[in-house]
């Protein structure tokens, strides 16, 4: 992904702004807006916030169990599933 391409002053976003949405959602990459010279906003397509979203949840879930393994928060698999299927049979 090339960024260059993808930075636009805040001006090419309003005169353009159908196409803009036509272009993110073609090529999935993200735009910069910029206002007076500086970079004020990143826009993009639903779809790949929606990805990135999953993907940070995913990330945050993993880090969490990280955590927990540092910290000593484990059972063994066996002792897990044996306790799930003695509740399963409870029910």
């Amino acid at each position: 992904m090339s960024l260059a391409k993808q930075i636009k002053p805040i001006s090419y976003l309003k005169a353009n702004a159908a196409e803009v949405l036509l272009e993110l959602a073609e090529t999935r990459e993200p735009m910069i807006i910029t206002q007076h010279g500086e970079a004020k906003a990143v826009i993009q397509d639903v779809a790949s916030y929606e990805q990135t979203q999953e993907t940070l949840a995913l990330l945050k879930i993993l880090a969490l169990g990280n955590q927990d393994i540092a910290a000593g928060r484990v059972r063994p698999a066996r002792e897990v599933i044996a306790r799930l299927r003695n509740k399963r049979r409870a029910r």
